[in-house]
């Protein structure tokens, strides 16, 4: 399963406005931004993968194009799929990758497991 590459280069263009480094990861058939070792905004096929403040969960679900990031079959609150159409114009991918650096400090990283 690919991703979308222009996708991936809007983000690195954004990320890098911002001066906001970040390690890329392929990952769940997609791609991931690692912001200080959490996963911060990712694409899977086309789709943006915002991880976001749970506190506006609901209300991005009310955005165009957002949906519920249901990858495993259940959804994860904080976690939030953009299609295409919410994203197309860059102002609207902006306001999604904002809230996703917005949230990363308050995230909570992953714990690397030892082998």
């Amino acid at each position: 399963m690919a991703y979308d590459e222009f996708l991936a280069d809007r983000i690195r263009t954004i990320l890098r406005e911002k001066q906001i480094l970040a390690d890329e990861k392929k990952m769940m058939g997609g791609l991931s931004f690692m912001v200080d070792n959490k996963m911060c905004v990712g694409i899977v096929q086309d789709n943006l993968m915002a991880r976001i403040d749970p506190d506006i969960y609901d209300y991005a679900l009310t955005k165009k194009g957002c949906k519920e990031m249901d990858f495993t079959g259940r959804t994860m609150k904080g976690f939030v799929f953009v299609e295409p159409e919410g994203i197309d114009m860059d102002k609207d991918l902006e306001y999604w990758i904002k809230l996703c650096i917005d949230y990363n400090p308050k995230a909570k990283s992953s714990k690397n497991k030892k082998t």
